[in-house]
C-alpha cells in the first residue's frame, strides 16, 4: 500500500472472466512507495510516480533492506527483501499467476511488497505532508502497526496491464484487490478460489484491520 478506497465494489470475478473494472479504477496512485536503486547503477534514483518524493541517498537513508524495490523487480527476485520477505503463500500464488500471465504476454512488476516499519512510517509522514492531515493521509497510507505490507501480506503490482489481468483472473489464485481506489494492491484470500473475491473496501479507513 500506499493504501486507498472508494465505494464498496464487488471483485468476485473468476478466472478468465471479463473484466468489470472501470477506467477510473486505473488512475495512478496519489502517493506511492519509494523505489530502490536501479540494479547495476548504485546511487541512481529510480523514476517515481508523480507526487512521490525521491529517495535520499545519504547515510542512513531507507533503501532495499527496508523494502524499497529496484526498478524492474519481479515476483521471482528472491534477492530483493521486498519480495523475499512476503508471506510464502502469497508469493507462491503470485508466482503461479505471473507464470500464467506471461502466456498472455503480460509481465508482473513488483512496485512494492514487504516494508519495514520505518519505511512505512516514512511513507505515512510523506502522505501527511502531501494531504495536510493524518486523517486524510490514512485513506492512502496505513500506519506501521496496521499495514499489510509491513506484515508481508500485501503487494503492489504494476504496470496497469498486469493489475488489469489480475482483476480478471486473480481470484483463481486467491489474489484479490482489497481497496477500490488501489487497483495495484493485492492480498491473498484463499477462499476466493472457490467463492470469488470479497467486496472491496472503499479505502483503508473502512478496513477493520486499520482500527486495531
Amino acid at each position: 500500500m500506499a493504501v486507498g478506497y472508494q465505494p464498496l465494489a464487488s471483485s468476485s470475478s473468476t478466472a478468465r472472466a471479463p473484466s468489470t473494472a472501470s477506467s477510473s479504477s486505473r488512475a495512478a496512485p496519489p502517493i506511492h512507495a519509494l523505489r530502490g536503486q536501479h540494479r547495476g547503477a548504485p546511487g541512481q534514483a529510480d523514476g517515481l510516480v508523480p507526487g512521490s518524493a525521491p529517495v535520499s541517498r545519504h547515510r542512513g537513508a531507507l533503501g532495499e533492506a527496508d523494502g524499497a524495490v529496484p526498478d524492474g523487480t519481479t515476483v521471482f527476485d528472491d534477492e530483493v527483501p521486498g519480495v523475499a520477505k512476503l508471506d510464502s503463500a502469497l508469493l507462491g500464488a503470485l508466482r503461479q499467476a505471473a507464470t500464467d500471465a506471461a502466456g498472455d504476454g503480460v509481465e508482473f512488476s513488483v512496485d512494492s511488497g514487504w516494508r519495514s516499519p520505518a519505511y512505512q512510517q516514512q511513507l505515512l509522514q510523506e502522505a501527511i505532508a502531501k494531504y495536510g492531515s493524518e486523517q486524510e493521509a490514512t485513506r492512502w497510507v496505513a500506519t506501521p502497526g496496521t499495514s499489510a505490507h509491513v506484515a508481508g501480506d500485501a503487494v503492489d503490482i504494476g504496470p496497469s496491464g498486469a493489475s488489469s489481468w489480475l482483476s480478471e483472473h486473480g481470484s483463481a489464485y486467491g489474489l484479490c484487490q482489497i481497496y477500490a481506489n488501489e487497483p495495484w494492491h493485492y492480498e491473498l484470500r484463499p477462499k476466493a478460489i472457490a467463492n470469488g473475491c470479497p467486496a472491496m473496501y472503499s479505502d483503508p479507513t473502512q478496513d477493520p484491520r486499520m482500527k486495531r
